[in-house]
């Protein structure tokens, strides 16, 4: 079994997955608009160039999304996308370009788990949390 992430864009799908395969090192392998498909009858003339499946790949795992027709768009709630690295430097680099544009729901810095965890909403309405751990100590 996988489980990923399926993320809903206001017409901004392309654009934001572009942005994540260069931010992330990933691949986009599937960018489908609406022309062409039997939902373009059912979006508006000017929704057809929109993105009705996109698929990035990153390492192995999948991150997908769409454009969500205007009047089935809803704001992103009661989730964010988790990215965790090994690196500090790594975790306040996807940080600093996820949150440019966007906003800081917590400044990334250590907490009593991590050595760098902050938390955002990006430019295009997607919450991330960006968590790299400290090693995790054995009980005595």
């Amino acid at each position: 079994m996988q489980m990923n992430p399926y993320l809903f864009f206001d017409g901004q799908c392309e654009e934001a997955f572009k942005f994540y395969a260069k931010l992330l090192g990933g691949k986009v392998e599937a960018m489908m608009t609406h022309e062409g498909t039997p939902a373009a009858d059912h979006v508006p003339a000017e929704w057809r160039s929109k993105i009705i499946h996109a698929r990035l790949s990153l390492g192995g795992q999948l991150l997908m999304g769409s454009d969500a027709p205007p009047d089935q768009q809803q704001k992103p709630q009661g989730f964010s996308v988790n990215i965790s690295v090994s690196d500090p430097a790594e975790a306040d680099r996807i940080f600093d370009a996820l949150v440019d544009g966007g906003v800081a729901t917590m400044p990334i810095g250590e907490t009593f788990w991590a050595v760098r965890f902050g938390m955002l909403t990006d430019r295009f309405g997607i919450p991330w949390m960006i968590n790299c751990e400290k090693a995790v100590q054995k009980a005595a």
